[in-house]
């Protein structure tokens, strides 16, 4: 009897590494430089933000490139920026390069978009965000 718990228990925890081993594996791919996904929209400086959101309706991408949620957004934000450009303006703001800013709207978790009309927030969406709700609350604020 024994021998088979110590035959389960080494089972499992087989089980735990491989299960790791595919988070790390994941984690790892997520990061790496070689990625697609990245977008092509570039980042802003804060003094290039602090201009473009006064006037206007403006979707602004808070993200960092170490962030694979961020990276799978930034794709969405392209597209958001091809279908809205005759209205609105679409901005990315590093995080990282410019934790002034992100600390003056509170940017806790990244991804973060907020739509901003004439300099004030409208709406605020954290995560994931798909093109068709973004496009919506962009033309609502409008």
């Amino acid at each position: 009897m024994a021998r088979l718990a110590g035959w389960l228990y080494c089972g499992e925890m087989k089980y735990l590494l491989v299960l790791l081993l595919c988070a790390v594996l994941f984690v790892a791919g997520g990061c790496s430089e070689g990625d697609s996904s990245i977008s092509d929209t570039g980042s802003v400086s804060a003094e290039e933000f602090n201009k473009e959101i006064t006037e206007g309706v403006v979707l602004v991408d808070f993200w960092a490139p170490w962030c694979p949620p961020c990276r799978w957004q930034g794709p969405i934000v392209d597209d958001v920026a091809e279908k809205t450009k005759a209205f609105a303006k679409v901005l990315k703001l590093n995080v990282g390069d410019e934790p002034a800013v992100a600390s003056k709207y509170a940017i806790e978790s990244i991804p973060t978009l907020i739509i901003f009309k004439d300099g004030k927030i409208q709406k605020q969406f954290q995560g994931l965000t798909k093109a068709s709700t973004l496009i919506a609350a962009m033309k609502a604020a409008g």
